[in-house]
């Protein structure tokens, strides 16, 4: 509906002001629209890695300047409150998969939560979430949890809520764990994707940190193919394909259970991995040192196509051929970001 009310005051209301104007004979000048913007907040400290290994107490203080930064305060308390009341249940999604140096880095994340926990959120109310809880319990989310007294949690342990999908003609191999598997003999099985109860029924407000990662159909395993992917079920019949991702991604995330739910989006930047997707390749690996905090995944995910095309033209092999994608484009026109570089702002900071 966003989309709908933005077209219709950047193109119907000036026209049909123009039209009136010729039938009085006045002279108006309509002023064109100025183009929306994005502004992400890079937190940067030098020191925060070692060898690839994140120091807890400086990025801890990047996390704390980066959340008062996203909220326009100096005041770390107000920071949290302007987006989490004190009865929400605030999801942390991670990205486990790629293990705890190439995925999401469990220092930024416990940071974060540290952060919120020392703001009177109580523990019971956060949890800690991907898709998989063998992922989850490889990279050490569980004994995060354990220690800091919260929840961590796996969609599809969870299960899938049958009232809560996205439907998508598009029809693929159903596999064990989706909700319609044991019905996959049926006619019109398979067109939808059922989200997860963890999000339907619990979680009320989400934080995605995501890593700075490449993905071989998408340029970055990041904000907007992580919040989707691993919110629903029934995804394998997108995730051969760049045309499909580029499609369904973003209707998938602009389900009423994810993006309007979404508080801010970390990119963890501490490091840029421009090759080898999920398996852990640092020497296709560059360290930043950065954390990037912003309220507009897209722009988050364009930053770090960027960096990863720009590691990839430095560093080239043999045999790499660029590829194109249009997710972030058609996050766009769904109102869901800014994809545009030139209309992002990105403002550096220094931890204290």
């Amino acid at each position: 509906m966003r989309g709908v009310f933005a077209f219709f005051q950047s193109w119907f209301v000036p026209l049909m002001t123009g039209l009136l104007a010729l039938g009085s004979g006045m002279s108006v000048h309509v002023r064109a629209a100025e183009p929306a913007k994005a502004l992400v907040h890079s937190v940067y400290d030098g020191d925060a890695t070692q060898s690839f290994v994140p120091d807890a107490a400086i990025v801890r203080r990047m996390v704390d300047r980066g959340v008062q930064a996203v909220a326009g305060t100096n005041d770390l308390a107000a920071a949290w409150r302007r987006f989490i009341k004190p009865s929400d249940v605030v999801g942390f999604r991670v990205v486990s998969a790629p293990g705890s140096i190439s995925g999401t880095r469990p220092a930024v994340v416990e940071a974060l939560i540290a952060s919120l926990l020392s703001c009177g959120h109580p523990a019971r109310q956060i949890v800690i979430w991907d898709k998989r809880a063998s992922d989850l319990i490889l990279a050490g989310y569980p004994k995060m949890a354990e220690r800091l007294g919260l929840r961590w949690a796996a969609t599809e342990e969870v299960g899938w809520d049958e009232s809560h999908s996205y439907d998508n003609a598009t029809i693929g191999r159903l596999l064990i764990g989706d909700l319609e598997f044991n019905r996959r003999d049926q006619a019109n099985v398979g067109r939808k994707s059922f989200v997860s109860r963890l999000l339907t029924r619990y979680v009320t407000k989400i934080i995605p940190v995501t890593p700075l990662l490449s993905h071989h159909l998408l340029w970055v395993n990041g904000q907007i193919t992580n919040l989707s992917l691993g919110a629903v079920d029934n995804t394998m019949r997108f995730e051969q394909e760049a045309g499909r991702l580029a499609e369904a991604l973003p209707e998938v995330c602009a389900l009423d259970d994810l993006f309007p739910r979404l508080a801010f989006g970390v990119t963890d930047a501490l490091i840029c991995q421009y090759r080898g997707e999920e398996r852990t390749y640092l020497h296709y690996a560059l360290t930043l040192n950065q954390l990037r905090f912003s309220t507009d995944p897209v722009a988050l995910d364009a930053l770090s196509v960027d960096d990863i095309r720009k590691a990839r033209a430095t560093n080239p092999t043999d045999g790499e051929k660029p590829f194109k994608t249009e997710l972030y484009n058609n996050c766009a026109l769904l109102d869901m970001g800014i994809a545009d570089l030139n209309q992002i702002t990105v403002k550096t900071l220094s931890a204290p």
